[in-house]
This record gives C-alpha cells, structure tokens and sequence, in this order.
C-alpha cells in the first residue's frame, strides 16, 4: 500500500494553498475551540464523543483537532502528549507539538520547519527522540529549546539516512538493551526502475539502504548513536513496530505493494498482495521485492528461488497499511483486550480505517483471529468524516491514545 504516492498529491496541494496557515505554528489550539471535523455527541472520558463503533461498554473521546497531519505519538509522565505533525508530504513544513493536558489538552508549538516528521519514542533517558526525514533529533521535554539536537544526520557526525522516494518516513523504537532501531521504507513501490524484468534477481535499492531496519547501539547515559548494522532487510515499509518486551521479539506491521494485477493481469490487485505481520529475526531477508505473502515469486521475478526468505506469521487483509503496532506489555488494557497487540489499519480500501486486536499467548504469539476495536471510520455525512487511524500509544490508565492524520485530530479510546 502506497502510503504517500495518493496522499502526497492531496496533502501537498492542500499545503501549497494553505501556505500562509502554516506560518501560524504559534498559536495554541484547544478541542472546544476549534472546528470540529467530527459530529459529537456527549462525553467519553471527560471528552467530546466521538461517533465510531466499539465494543460495548468503550467509547472514542475526541482530544484534539485542527493538527497538521498528525502521526506519531509520544506520552509524557503527566499526561502532556507529544505529537510530530508532518505537516504534509512538502519538506520542512513539519512540527513538534505538545498537547497540554492540564490545559485541557491545549496545543503548544514546540518546532517548526522539520522534514516530515512521523516516528516518536521516548528514549531511556526520558528525553523525546524523533524520527524526520534523513535522521533523528531529540529534546527534553521540559526545556525543548535549549536541549534539540541532532542523534542521527545532521549535526550529530553519525551519517544521515536515506532521504528519497515514496516512503522516506522514520519509525523509531528503543530495544529491551536500548538500542536504537530506526526503519527505512523503499524508494518505491516495489523496485521499479531498478528491477531487472524476465526473471531477474536485482533490484537496485538494496544496495542503496532502503527497505531494512537498521540497529544503532547507543552509549548512555550520553544517548550517542555508533555505528549502525542491518537489523532486517526485504520490508517494503515497516513504519508499524514494536517489541514484546518479555520474549524481546521485535514485531512488524508490512505494507506490501500495490498495482499487482499490472505485473501480472491474473492476479487481483483488490485482494493481493496481503500485509504482512512479521516476526523480526535479525540477519534475515523478508522477501520484498522478490516475493509476497507465503513466499510467493513475483511477477517481475517469476523464476525467484524464494525459499529462503522468511516467512510471515500472518497475513493481513491486503491494502489494510498497517502505520503502527502497540503491544500491552504493562497488561493495561482492560480485559478482553489485557495484553493483546493492537494494530491501526490506515488504508483508504474497505480493508482498512480500523483499529484491530491480537490476542497474545504466553510466549507472546499472536492466538486468533483479530477483533476490531474501533471501526466505522467510512465517510457518513454530518456524522463523520473518513477517517485514517495512524499511531496507537497504551496509556498508563488503560486508555488508548490515536493520532488521526486526514482528519488532524487525536483521539482516546477508553472502557467506562
């Protein structure tokens, strides 16, 4: 799934219209002050009311509105949200904002001019790391302007990253020994002008970074970068991961690729091919762009030998675009959801704009079939608009924090 290509046009049009808006990055927005793109109705959880389905007994509380195309999320010991606002698919017209909640989760622009920000982690050292285009920069929360710097690109002398094609966006977490794993998606959709046709076993943009997960181990308490080794390569897009923290498996959401049925007129664009849930193993090669979904070859590269790629533990619904994973290692969720994974779908089809459930076992496995957790995200006028679920961050309470990136809203999912 193509998460900038059909975006990229839209938001930047709407960007390049909107310039002088942007200009206003200043200005504070509060919940009940803005135009609100949802219709609300009561309350959930001290907040606006939201007209999404749930399971009974939960309900969606709307936090904030009126952001610049909102992606990651990072929560604060206080409650204050971190949200890096992209701002759109233009460069340097991204943000770093702080949702208040002592001021009724008022905006309070933190940066400005940042090269489409998304990725959001808090690192070990409390401090506020965030993912831009080519690297990582980070601050502490509580002094943020005195205390930016660059970890990764930049000023930082540690190599910047990739910074080119359709999916130049970084996610970013922090392992169980505090390494750095920071994802680069492919150039493009799926290694086009650089594949070789006809059977061909070349594709060009591995040679140049893209498409892995890249390992940077850190030196604390300094929260220095050294030099990075590939994590995982053949992941088209992996901007969803997450690490189950008792096993410490690193889990990823794919977005696989689109326009199939081009390569190939049998095949079904609609329904192929799947997204994937990998289980990260380091030193392995998933696939992209050779195969798809249970180690099938490609139409670009049908006499590919894929046997030796890795396998995915499951598939997903094709063209869902999995944007995050949020495992409950901390059992906050209440029950049925206590230590489940969940997974926000972003995608436009009927596949996606839902928040799903995966159940774990034990050994932290996924165990059943998912269960949607917030859904009904179609367009219905004067109700709600479509809506596209981006990242999804567990609170200490037990609620469910979620930017919304169409809409510029984040919202809360909470069990009253």
């Amino acid at each position: 799934m193509i998460c900038g290509a059909a975006l990229r046009l839209e938001h930047g049009v709407k960007k390049i219209l909107g310039g002088a808006l942007l200009a206003l990055g200043a200005l504070a927005i509060n919940p009940a002050q803005a135009a609100a793109p949802y219709a609300t109705a009561g309350t959930c959880g001290g907040l606006p009311k939201v007209d999404l389905k749930t399971p009974a007994g939960w309900c969606v509380g709307l936090v904030a509105q009126g952001l610049r195309f909102p992606r990651g999320l990072g929560l604060l010991p206080n409650g204050d949200i971190v949200v890096a606002e992209m701002g759109g698919w233009m460069e340097k017209r991204g943000h770093v904002s702080i949702l208040r909640k002592a001021d009724g989760y008022a905006r309070e622009n933190i940066f400005d001019g940042l090269n489409q920000p998304h990725g959001v982690a808090i690192g070990p050292d409390k401090r506020v790391y965030v993912g831009v285009v080519g690297g990582v920069i980070r601050f502490d929360p509580s002094k943020p302007a005195e205390t930016r710097e660059d970890v990764i690109g930049g000023k930082s002398g540690v190599p910047a990253v990739p910074a080119m094609g359709l999916h130049p966006l970084a996610s970013l977490l922090f392992d169980t020994k505090g390494d750095l794993l920071l994802s680069l998606g492919s150039e493009t959709d799926h290694c086009d002008n650089h594949a070789t046709k006809g059977g061909g076993v070349v594709c060009g943009e591995e040679t140049e970074g893209h498409a892995v997960i890249r390992r940077y181990p850190m030196k604390w308490p300094e929260g220095r970068a050294g030099n990075f080794t590939v994590e995982a390569q053949g992941l088209r897009n992996s901007l969803a991961i997450d690490i189950h923290r008792a096993s410490g498996t690193l889990w990823q959401a794919e977005n696989s690729r689109d326009a199939i049925s081009k390569a190939n007129p049998k095949l079904d664009d609609a329904a192929l091919p799947h997204d994937e849930l990998n289980r990260i193993v380091a030193g392995r090669h998933y696939g992209w762009p050779y195969c798809y979904d249970n180690n099938v070859a490609a139409p670009e590269f049908p006499k590919y030998d894929c046997k030796g790629k890795a396998l995915p533990v499951l598939l997903l619904p094709a063209h869902a675009a999995p944007l995050s994973v949020a495992i409950d290692n901390d059992a906050r969720l209440p029950a049925p959801f206590t230590g489940s994974m969940l997974i926000a779908y972003h995608g436009y089809r009927k596949t996606g704009h839902r928040l799903v459930a995966f159940k774990l076992d034990a050994k932290g496995e996924p165990a059943g079939n998912p269960v949607d957790v917030i859904d009904g995200w179609e367009a219905q006028a004067g109700v709600r608009p479509m809506g596209t679920p981006v990242v999804a961050r567990i609170a200490a309470d037990g609620s469910v924090f979620l930017s919304e990136d169409r809409n510029g809203t984040v919202l809360r999912l909470v069990k009253q």
